[in-house]
Order: structure tokens, then sequence, then C-alpha cells
């Protein structure tokens, strides 16, 4: 059976007539930025992450470049950030005209290892950015209790995290402010690009809101050098109805995950995903590690299963970051060379499911059959 990686064609299937209606909804309205369809997102949103204030804006690199200009984050500072996540979390420190400053990941969760960050911070650290991996939450309470002893800032990257719970509290209120991604492949995705930012200082909501409108709050009163960063109507009216799913959908990808983890539980050499107890992952991604990755992936491409390296060069590594000279970061790099994500998707069948850990198990020894066939092997003579 072809299992694609991911299909967006069917979250909107599943919802076409409500997606259907919330396009007929915002043509006939006329009004097309910064409208009433944001405005009822930017408060269902901030609702749903259990925080005070939401704003929309363009991408998930713009949510969090904005979190830090607001902060009066800039030249001569530094931003202390995982060694192990997508460009863009760095980006953003590097736009915003700070320095990023890298931690190596915990070896378990892949998340930034907080046990490792004070060792990073300098008189000019001014915030910790963490990345909810994968959609597993950071270990927030003890990143937090570093950066209070600092007086430092904590900004959540959540782009991949939506809906995701530490100790119960979902992520997006977990810290200062938080950045969201609603690339259509999130877990919360729109039909296109949108970003958004969740906070509780209010103060910090409506730099955010006048730096993402040219600075403006009055067309033509432009009180800061801003930017054009804006969430559209249009995005704003698909998300609002994605919404309503969001928490089934991250449901059933735990189904699937589960299933993933029960099953492949006996796989030789295959590192499956780790868990603490304090997580509630939504399983934006289902990374395993195998030392024969490339094997690993030829094999299950002809079995028909598409994968994916979630990824395969640190930012350290890029080019973009060259001239920054950094030490190795043997953990990331490691990490880099060995993950693997298998499809996980809320509209992936169980026959799919199951099509994914059948050729996972013809790649990889099972302990169980191995166990099995060293002890029905007839034994071997020994001549004198």
């Amino acid at each position: 059976m072809k299992v694609p990686f991911l299909n967006l064609k069917t979250s909107y299937l599943e919802l076409q007539p409500e997606l259907d209606a919330a396009y007929q909804r915002v043509m006939k309205s006329g009004w097309y930025v910064l409208g009433q369809e944001v405005e009822a997102f930017e408060a269902e949103f901030a609702a749903y992450c259990g925080t005070q204030y939401c704003v929309g804006v363009g991408n998930g690199l713009e949510a969090l470049h904005l979190i830090l200009r607001a902060m009066d984050i800039g030249s001569g500072d530094e931003v202390i950030v995982p060694a192990n996540t997508y460009i863009a979390t760095w980006l953003a420190v590097s736009h915003a005209g700070a320095m990023p400053v890298p931690v190596e990941p915990d070896e378990h969760t892949y998340n930034i290892d907080p046990q490792r960050i004070e060792a990073a911070i300098t008189p000019n650290t001014k915030a910790i950015l963490a990345v909810h991996l994968y959609g597993q939450p950071a270990d927030m309470d003890t990143i937090n209790d570093i950066a209070n002893r600092h007086q430092l800032k904590v900004i959540e990257d959540a782009a991949q995290a939506h809906g995701a719970r530490y100790k119960g509290r979902r992520v997006g209120s977990l810290g200062d402010a938080s950045g969201f991604s609603f690339y259509p492949g999130k877990n919360l995705g729109a039909l296109g690009d949108g970003g958004a930012v969740t906070t509780n200082d209010s103060d910090l909501a409506h730099n955010i809101r006048l730096l993402s409108n040219y600075g403006s709050r009055v067309k033509y009163a432009n009180e800061m050098k801003g930017f054009n960063s804006r969430l559209d109507e249009l995005q704003a009216a698909f998300l609002r109805e994605k919404l309503t799913r969001l928490d089934e959908w991250n449901s059933r990808r735990t189904r699937i995950a589960n299933q993933y983890l029960k099953i492949l539980s006996n796989s030789v050499d295959l590192t499956l995903p780790f868990v603490p107890a304090w997580a509630d992952p939504v399983w934006h991604l289902f990374v395993v590690r195998y030392a024969n990755r490339s094997g690993l992936m030829h094999h299950l491409h002809q079995a028909g299963i598409d994968t994916l390296v979630h990824y395969p060069v640190p930012p350290h590594l890029s080019d973009a970051y060259t001239e920054l000279h950094l030490s190795r970061l043997p953990i990331a790099e490691q990490l880099a060379q060995s993950v693997l994500s298998l499809p996980i998707s809320p509209h992936m069948t169980d026959a799919e499911g199951m099509s994914v850990i059948h050729a996972v198990q013809d790649a990889v020894p099972d302990r169980r059959s191995l166990i099995d066939s060293w002890i029905t092997k007839p034994a071997i003579a020994s001549s004198i």
C-alpha cells in the first residue's frame, strides 16, 4: 500500500462544507485584511491556549521575530536557542539583530537540555527561546526557573505543538510569549502561510500589534518603525473552522503514535520517541532513530512508504551560519545523521498505519524473532 508522508487534500475533504462556507463568508464580506475573521480567531485561539492575548501575523518566523523586537532584544544581545531545531528559530534571532547561542538537546526528548542552559548564559543573554520540537513540550518549569534566576525572558517556539500540554497546561501559555506557525502541514494549518503570537502581557501584545502593521494603529499615524506581517481574513476564517477539530485530530495522531510505540517497541536498534510523564505531545512528527537510516529509508520507499528527515543539517552547520565559527555540537549532529520521520496524520487510515509498521518490521529485526530463532536453533555437535 502506498502511504504518503502527508496528504493535505484529506483535511480539506473532511471539512469541505465548513471551509467552503468560510471562503464564501469572507469573499462576500468584501473585507480581506484585519477584519472580523482575524479578530474572532485571535480571541478563539487565545482562549484555546489559555492566554489573554493573541495577535495574528504573517507566519511563524515573523511571530518569533516580532516577539524579540517587541522585547527590545537586538544588536549586542544574545538569545539561547536549541541546537536541534529548524533553522527558522535561529533566523528570528538573527533578523532581530541578536546572536543565537545554541544549547545541545536532551538525548531522550531531543528538546533543549535545561541542564546545559546556565553554562551558556553570559551578561549579554536576554532570553531563552525554547522549541516544543516534533509536538512535544520542552521542560518549561526548569527553563522558567533558570530564566527567573537570571532575569531572562522566556519565548516558546510552538510552531509544531498546537494543543500540546505540559503538566496539564497548553503550550503557548508557558512563557512570556509564544510564536505559532500555521503553515499548511502543521497540526493547525492554514491553506497558505500564517502565524500568531500568544501572551498574557498586554504591553507586549500591543507592541507586537503595532510592529506587525507598519507601526500603526491608525492609518498614516505611525508610532514606530514597523513591518507588514498580518494574518489575512481568509486564512483566519479557515483556521477558525480547523480549530474546532484540532483536539480530535490530535487525538487521532496520538492513536497512531501509540500503535507505532506499542508494536515497534521490540525492534532492534530502532530508537522510538521518549515521552516524559509530564508531557502530552500532539505528534506533529513521529521521529525514530536508526544507525542505517539510508537503508531503512530505501526499504520503506521500495514498500511505498514515504519518509522525511527533520532535519538533515543542524543550523550551526548550515551555510547561513558559517560566519559564527561555532564549535561542533555532537549530540545535535548525531541526531541529524540518524533521525527519520515516519508518516503520521489525523487522516491516515488504520490500514496505512499498519502498512508503515509492517514495512519497518520487514527492515528492522525484532528482538522476539531473534530470541525465538536462537531458542529453536538446532544444536551443533562438537567434534573431539
